[in-house]
């Protein structure tokens, strides 16, 4: 199974922005489906965003419009531009796939959103 290493979160401030990278261990470009995830404290794992192969994106309506998900298949790399940050997208991001079905999880990147 592919093995997922996240990286680019950090603490900003409200209204900054973020760009998390996602690199795979071996090719995606047969993973129908890629998306990233994030975990607050106390909460369960929640999708916050899919692209597809094709470059489709699909945002959950707490991000839509401030966060852009992309793919790219060449460099095995899956990327999320945040922008206009809010203290409650603090959380652990994760990326993995999402159809067929996940791979198992990796440790994430912390995001905090804090003045």
């Amino acid at each position: 199974q592919v093995q997922l290493v996240e990286s680019g979160g950090g603490l900003v401030q409200p209204g900054g922005s973020l760009r998390l990278s996602c690199a795979a261990s071996r090719s995606i470009f047969s993973i129908p489906v890629m998306g990233w995830y994030r975990q607050a404290p106390g909460k369960q794992r929640e999708l916050v965003a899919t692209v597809i192969s094709g470059g489709s994106t699909n945002y959950a309506d707490s991000v839509k419009g401030r966060f852009t998900i992309s793919r790219d298949n060449a460099k095995n790399t899956v990327s999320l531009q945040m922008n206009s940050l809010k203290p409650e997208d603090s959380a652990v991001y994760y990326c993995n796939a999402v159809q067929p079905f996940p791979n198992p999880w990796g440790q994430g990147t912390q995001v905090t959103v804090s003045s």
